[in-house]
């Protein structure tokens, strides 16, 4: 089910800060029943969605509560397409590039704990060389405007300039969450770079300012 418009109550007249704790909480507060029955329903929402052409798709490993992908990664798997997930790169780690995935590699954890696929830097592509990318999110609103953990990995590495890539378009950001993390207004920030869609457990959000198609 595809939703064009926006239908929520709950106001957003409190900071970021306020907003991603109490959207913290509530994310780490479902149970594993509740995730996992999430994570199959956002699957399910994709399932007659055409990944369109979209052969490097990255995904992320869900932490904090976040919406797990991979229901959606073992689709890709599934029909061939690569999967990547990304690694902190810079020192301090700065912005992300993505290292290719399989189920059951070898990970090793970052300065976060969050795991990270264990190969070389050579073998990690850049933001623009993906075609699809599961983004997580903390909330998100009827523009496509995203707030995430605050570390703004996702921003800087997705900044580059919205022209074609090799594929002839940018990389299409789908951000994955739960349907109590759409919130009536989020500000955005000039660095903050939009969502094209966003798929809950209960909908798929496409946005009309999205720049890309995929």
């Amino acid at each position: 089910m595809t939703r064009r418009f926006f239908y929520v109550s709950q106001s957003v007249m409190i900071d970021s800060q306020s907003l991603r704790r109490q959207l913290r909480a509530l994310r780490r507060g479902l149970s594993l029943a509740t995730r996992q029955q999430a994570a199959l329903a956002v699957a399910r929402h994709l399932e007659f969605w055409p990944l369109a052409g979209a052969v490097r798709i990255a995904g992320y490993w869900a932490c904090d509560g976040e919406l797990d992908p991979r229901p959606v990664l073992e689709r890709a798997w599934t029909e061939g397409r690569q999967v990547f997930l990304p690694v902190l790169v810079g020192e301090p780690p700065r912005s992300l590039r993505f290292a290719p995935y399989q189920a059951g590699a070898p990970l090793r954890r970052n300065r976060f704990d969050i795991p990270e696929p264990e190969v070389a830097s050579m073998e990690c592509l850049q933001a623009e060389d993906l075609d699809l990318v599961l983004v997580p999110l903390v909330a998100f609103d009827s523009t496509g405007t995203r707030l995430g953990m605050g570390g703004g990995f996702y921003d800087r590495s997705f900044a580059f300039p919205r022209g074609a890539n090799e594929m002839g378009r940018r990389p299409y950001l789908l951000g994955l969450g739960y349907e109590f993390q759409a919130v009536a207004e989020l500000i955005r920030q000039p660095w903050d770079v939009p969502l094209d869609a966003v798929v809950t457990e209960r909908a798929l959000y496409q946005f009309s300012n999205a720049e890309g198609q995929a």
